[in-house]
């Protein structure tokens, strides 16, 4: 049985940190698909087709990237991962304040969908201060965060400060 697992999220912009936890999960999981959230409750940087393009961008950069891909979903996430036939919801902890968050989510997306399973991975040490909303703050600051993003990343926030 191959075994898929959804990572969801809104991916404004996608960072290293995101990177990694999709990287360990192709170690774990069959295949791999980045749920991009189109209507967040927050304020974006990028649409969600330049999220959607960006996040597959950077994923063909990995090991195993071939095995994953991003598609942009709306409604409720247990639905989506439903929808799309995961057995797993991928959901990355950088700190204490963020295990609090996803322990409410998963019990509501459990409540929901109670043939999906979460499964929470650390970020690595490296990347666990990285945020999308620091990584937009840099940018539109005139800041460089070369080192925070994949390369596609990089780009298109280049550009994007450019157009600004």
């Amino acid at each position: 049985m191959t075994t898929i697992a959804l990572y969801p999220g809104t991916f404004d912009p996608m960072h290293n940190g995101h990177l990694d936890i999709a990287r360990r999960s192709l170690e774990m999981f069959d295949r791999l698909i980045v749920g991009v959230y189109d209507l967040p409750s927050k304020k974006l940087l990028f649409g969600h087709l330049d999220r959607i393009a960006l996040a597959n961008e950077a994923l063909a950069t990995l090991p195993r990237g071939s095995r994953a891909n991003a598609v942009g979903y709306s409604g409720l996430t247990a639905a989506f991962a439903q929808h799309v036939g995961a057995q797993v919801m991928i959901r990355g902890l950088r700190n204490g304040v963020d295990f609090d968050y996803e322990l409410q989510l998963a019990l509501t997306n459990q409540w929901l969908a109670k043939d999906v399973d979460t499964v929470c991975l650390f970020t690595g040490a490296d990347s666990a201060f990285i945020s999308s909303t620091i990584v937009r703050e840099i940018t539109l600051l005139g800041g460089d965060v070369k080192a925070l993003v994949p390369a596609p990343v990089a780009d298109a926030l280049v550009r994007y400060r450019s157009v600004k």
